[in-house]
């Protein structure tokens, strides 16, 4: 052996024992720590003891324990060799099947399996990291030289089997690395002082004023009058609407302003410079920009399970000398508290609404009943769908408003509704009318009290609707600015209005807690700490560690982290990764979330998404809708476009062609307007292309009508049977009650309609095996 083999084998020997000297043994020989361990940060040795000293918080709260199942262990190579064959040189080589059965000793010790808990390693974590450990000693070609000498110590019976721990925690340390880092993982996702994350705002003496009201007491009025009689000043609303809205009124008063959404900008200076007010979304507001006042819109919705992030934002962060407040009492006494941490007093000025509205007593119960001036509301597109089609088969036009229709249909649908002169007179819409549009309306229908909801665990359920929805909603009937002076409230059905009185004798539950959500900078620093972790499981790790006091929660993130399991595979770097997950898009349209993943891979090929690529990828131009299916896939198209304008502020260069895409935004605007408009033609064409299967009802929505028309007609067939028993009230109820989803009774009426044809296939065979008999008895008879 050559002298500079002996020397390298020598510093490896060296270096072992150093391990093995500085190891503390316990009584009777075993638990071994060695320096360099690898323990948690906050810990320190007494004696022989290892003392844990934990991280208390400033409020004396211990620190929250870490949800282990997000951990996902790191791949480690088990064909590389560390040290060659030193180890096998300064020993010998491992007997494999004596080395599986002193693991498997190892494994089962309860001190060891204590001992790694003290470390960071509950129970599943140690079965993952031993899992690995014993995989890696088994296979790897060759085991670093302290390792394979301590394993070998113990199979000659030179060492005791506690002698592996220090071994293992390395390897645990190396496939799970946020052991190693769990206190600055805590410290970076400590959510608990919100305030101080905005220096700029706490330096300005702030004046808050809180204007609070019901719908239609003019509270947002007086916000907006010494809006535009400040020097500057920035309004932020809810939806892009209400913030086009205050964009025309402060233009059309002789105030410049400009307008700033997710995928718009508009600057009224021809030479595009920047006016001293702006109208914006919430989400776009500036929190470096100072400005005399601001107006935040709907503070309720500081609570939201998923935006509420933004009214905090906003409400802490924002740079003006005066913070107008407009929103429900019930979040009065929650915004003091919240201002008392920032050292801010709220001066607060209540409203009474300016219209009365009342509660009939009588339900509309058919929709022959309906009256020039009546919303009938929805909570599902497939119940606009079937009620729109009722009501004009009774001869009567109406508009349609949902959730998804573009800005400018949804504007046109309300202009048409709202002109006097206009042959229509019904409305039918989802609760989208509840914010930012005005209408007027005379009487509020509710067709059903029960709405789909995300609950905190991110699981759809169905539930009755709350008080403040409720009065957001029939707030609508009466509006000052209509002609409706007085407004009215009842429910489509009977059952449902004792149910509505109910709802709005309670007082709207106070506000106790505002929304929060990490930012890209607290996410870069997580991925500093685990480079490995995937975008998804780095916000369910700092979820998990976050710490927030009692008047914040941690917003859902279940969208945000459908987007980056999405696009995980595409090679982006983590700040443009955040972006597009970032990014108001519907899960639930197939089309959108495809043009999404493309827009992600044409970005990180560095190509741009010119206006021939947009192009090809809608196919435009576009027809007019035939069919339903046809206006719906019109409506994703629509927002794949405001998904490339959404895109184009954030990375210029990438999405160049804004100017474009938003003209052929607006052609395909008016294509979606024509469609709605011919909403009843496109219902009919749906189900003309889909013989047997009615209309989907998902609630109540029409299904007596259907019932009573058809007792009228006198026309009950035995499938006219079987379909009533489908639309009956029973149904409706199971729907409404959330114990029937809409997708289940499709697939009960497609059961019944396929029972009708066997039955009919089975009668007719019957038929004709009878039939068959007959005639060969009569020829038998005749051959005698």
């Amino acid at each position: 052996m050559s002298v500079n083999r002996c020397l390298t084998l020598f510093s490896r020997l060296q270096r072992h024992f150093h391990h093995r000297t500085a190891c503390i043994g316990a009584a009777g020989g075993s638990c071994h720590v060695p320096a360099g361990s690898g323990l948690l940060r906050g810990q320190h040795r007494t004696g022989s003891v290892v003392v844990c000293s934990r991280n208390v918080s400033s409020d004396h709260s211990p620190p929250k324990a870490p949800d282990t199942s997000l951990f996902v262990p790191v791949s480690l190579k088990t064909d590389l060799a560390v040290d060659g064959s030193v180890g096998a040189e300064l020993t010998q080589q491992l007997n494999k099947d004596e080395l599986l059965k002193i693991l498997n000793r190892f494994y089962k010790r309860k001190e060891m399996q204590k001992l790694a808990s003290d470390h960071g390693l509950d129970a599943r974590l140690f079965h993952q990291a031993f899992i690995s450990f014993r995989k890696y000693a088994l296979e790897v070609t060759g085991l670093p030289a302290d390792l394979h000498i301590i394993l070998s110590d113990i199979c000659c019976g030179a060492g005791h089997i506690d002698d592996i721990y220090p071994y293992f925690m390395r390897h645990a340390k190396q496939i799970f690395p946020m052991l190693d880092c769990m206190d600055d993982l805590r410290k970076i996702s400590d959510l608990r002082v919100p305030a101080n994350w905005y220096p700029e705002a706490r330096v300005i003496e702030r004046k808050v004023i809180f204007h609070a009201g019901p719908t239609n007491s003019g509270k947002t009025y007086h916000a907006i009058q010494r809006y535009l009689a400040a020097k500057s000043g920035v309004y932020c609303g809810p939806l892009k609407l209400l913030a086009h809205e205050i964009f025309e009124k402060s233009n059309n008063a002789g105030v410049p302003c400009d307008l700033v959404t997710g995928e718009e900008r508009t600057f009224v200076n021809v030479e595009g410079r920047a006016s001293d007010h702006v109208a914006c979304t919430i989400e776009m507001c500036s929190v470096n920009t100072p400005y005399e006042v601001a107006v935040i819109d709907e503070i309720q919705m500081i609570r939201d399970p998923a935006r509420g992030w933004a009214w905090t934002r906003a409400l802490l962060g924002l740079c003006a000398e005066e913070i107008h407040i407009c929103g429900e009492p019930a979040a009065i006494d929650f915004v003091k508290e919240l201002m008392f941490t920032t050292g801010e007093e709220v001066e607060v000025h209540t409203y009474q609404r300016l219209t009365p509205f009342s509660i009939l007593d009588q339900a509309v119960e058919s929709l022959d009943n309906l009256r020039p001036g009546d919303c009938i509301v929805c909570f599902s597109k497939n119940d606009i769908y079937s009620i729109s089609r009722q009501i004009e088969a009774r001869g009567l036009e109406c508009a349609v408003i949902y959730g998804s229709l573009p800005p400018g249909t949804k504007l046109s649908q309300a202009k048409k509704f709202n002109d006097p002169d206009d042959p229509c007179k019904i409305l039918v819409a989802t609760d989208a009318i509840g914010m930012g549009l005005n209408l007027s309306i005379k009487r509020i229908i509710f067709n059903s009290l029960v709405k789909p909801s995300i609950n905190e665990k991110g699981e759809k359920q169905m539930e009755t609707i709350s008080t403040s929805q409720a009065l957001q909603i029939a707030g609508r009937a009466g509006r000052f600015s209509s002609k409706f002076k007085e407004g009215e409230v009842t429910t489509m059905y009977r059952d449902d209005l004792l149910v509505l009185k109910e709802i709005l004798s309670h007082s709207v539950d106070p506000i106790q807690t505002a929304g929060l959500h990490p930012t890209a900078e607290q996410l870069e620093m997580f991925a500093y700490h685990l480079p490995d972790a995937t975008l998804s499981n780095l916000v369910d790790i700092f979820v998990s560690l976050s710490q927030v006091d009692g008047l914040y929660f941690v917003c859902n993130i279940d969208d945000f982290k459908f987007l980056a399991d999405m696009i995980q595979h595409i090679p982006l770097n983590l700040r443009s990764r955040y972006v597009f997950c970032t990014a108001p898009i519907n899960k639930k349209q197939t089309f959108v979330c495809t043009s999404f993943l493309k827009f992600a891979r044409q970005f990180s090929r560095d190509e741009p998404l010119t206006f021939d690529w947009i192009c090809r990828h809608i196919s435009w131009p576009l027809a007019e809708p035939k069919n339903i299916k046809d206006l719906v896939h019109l409506e994703a198209v629509h927002d794949v476009l405001d998904l490339y304008l959404w895109l184009s502020y954030r990375f210029m260069d990438m999405f160049p062609e804004t100017a474009l895409v938003r003209q052929i935004q607006q052609e395909l605007d008016d294509i979606i307007q024509q469609g709605v408009r011919n909403i009843t033609r496109l219902i009919r064409a749906t189900d003309t292309a889909v013989p047997g299967q009615a209309t989907v009802k998902s609630g109540k929505a029409g299904s007596s009508d259907l019932i009573s028309s058809r007792g009228q007609s006198g026309q009950r067939g035995q499938s006219g049977q079987k379909g009533e028993m489908m639309n009956s009230s029973l149904a409706g109820r199971l729907v409404r009650d959330g114990l029937l989803t809409p997708d289940l009774l499709r697939q009960l009426q497609r059961e019944w309609s396929k029972d009708q044809k066997q039955d009919d296939t089975t009668r007719h065979a019957h038929g004709t095996e009878q039939h068959y008999n007959n005639n060969k008895g009569k020829s038998k008879k005749k051959k005698k």
